[in-house]
């Protein structure tokens, strides 16, 4: 019965969208693993996409609940995103989605 409830849980998706100063998306990508790494409680998984030839990028950062990305807001994090604000040539654009459907290959060993 548990599996049936844990299937019916929804995941949130955090997704920013931003653009980098020129030739800087590598220091920015290296900040942003820095940051994912000080997760811990409900963090599901992240991406990091980049618009090929140029600094355009998209982050998505999966949560088991919305609330559990305030719980992660370390000082760590904080300092490794105010290292990373002078990359961006303006704020990104950031919203919360439900992950309504989620596809994925399936392994069969």
């Amino acid at each position: 019965m548990s599996e049936f409830v844990d299937f019916l849980k929804h995941k949130y998706a955090y997704v920013a969208m931003g653009e980098f100063k020129p030739g800087t998306f590598p220091e920015a990508q290296k900040l942003y693993e820095q940051a994912v790494s000080t997760y811990t409680k409900g963090f599901k998984g992240a991406y990091l996409l980049q618009k090929p030839g140029t600094d355009e990028g998209i982050a998505v950062i999966m949560w088991d609940e919305i609330g559990t990305m305030q719980d992660n807001m370390s000082e760590a994090y904080k300092a490794i995103l105010d290292e990373m604000a002078h990359l961006f040539v303006k704020p990104p654009v950031t919203s919360f989605y439900e992950v309504n459907s989620e596809i994925g290959t399936i392994n069969s060993n």
